[in-house]
């Protein structure tokens, strides 16, 4: 069943915000915490530094209403650079690839594609992008 929920980007602080938020609701993380150097090595992802593999690459964390808050560490050593406005995504998490290519298709019209849809190490059907107003989106599906 497709589900929507809110993704936040820190520059190194994910773990701590998470925890302060779980502390807030009382739940828990769902599937645990998965950090940079967890990830499999691959030409189109490097694999983090030293410095950078304890940070959060996806963590889950339920809120109120079914509403899921995730979250990840962008750092500036990965290229990535994290300010208020562009640290936030809506993320949908649909049941096909082909809603996932509807929705991708549509929102990224006269917008800015941030990551081409793409089969990926996590098992996911995935992509992002930023439509004309702004707003950032990211897409999910079971590959």
């Amino acid at each position: 069943m497709a589900t929507v929920s809110t993704y936040l980007n820190f520059a190194r602080e994910t773990e701590a915000a998470f925890n302060f938020y779980k502390a807030v609701f009382g739940t828990d993380f769902i599937e645990g915490i998965h950090r940079y150097g967890d990830m499999p090595p691959s030409d189109e992802f490097p694999p983090a530094s030293e410095e950078d593999k304890n940070l959060i690459m996806n963590m889950t964390l339920p809120i109120v209403g079914g509403h899921l808050l995730m979250g990840s560490d962008c750092p500036s050593s990965m290229g990535m650079i994290v300010n208020i406005g562009n640290n936030s995504h809506i993320s949908l998490h649909l049941d096909s690839k082909e809603e996932v290519q509807k929705y991708f298709n549509s929102l990224a019209e006269d917008g800015k594609i941030t990551m081409e849809l793409q089969d990926m190490f996590w098992g996911d059907y995935f992509g992002s992008c930023t439509d004309k107003f702004g707003i950032q989106w990211m897409f999910h599906c079971p590959s």
